[in-house]
């Protein structure tokens, strides 16, 4: 069972990714921010983030730099799964480091590809 670290502000978005990624066998944690996405990851190191990009504090962007920077969590595959879905937006979360990009309303099969397509083996 693989770890997964959900980090995202709004409580109805955690529980749906949530429940998910519970579907699929994995154990969640959850993260309100990207300043507390980062903390938890670094403390933690999941085995996959799911990160938003509309949050407090750090935007998911940001944290998503942060991690892909660090030598502690850089191996950490994350997806963005957000609302922005310009593809400026797109462009940019993967220039910071994300391995993709999955917007909102989320299709589950999509989000389900996507997680086992970066799940470390």
């Amino acid at each position: 069972m693989a770890r997964v670290l959900i980090v995202d502000d709004s409580p109805s978005q955690l529980v749906g990714l949530k429940r998910i990624c519970e579907k699929l066998g994995h154990e969640v944690i959850t993260a309100e921010d990207g300043s507390a996405g980062v903390e938890v990851a670094k403390r933690e190191l999941p085995d996959l983030i799911l990160m938003d990009v509309v949050m407090p504090n750090l935007n998911g962007f940001q944290a998503t730099r942060t991690l892909a920077k660090d030598a502690k969590t850089s191996h950490i595959p994350i997806i963005l799964v957000t609302t922005k879905d310009q593809e400026t937006d797109r462009v940019w979360g993967m220039r910071q480091g994300a391995r993709t990009y999955v917007t909102k309303p989320i299709n589950e099969d999509e989000l389900i590809k996507a997680i086992n397509e970066h799940m470390p083996k």
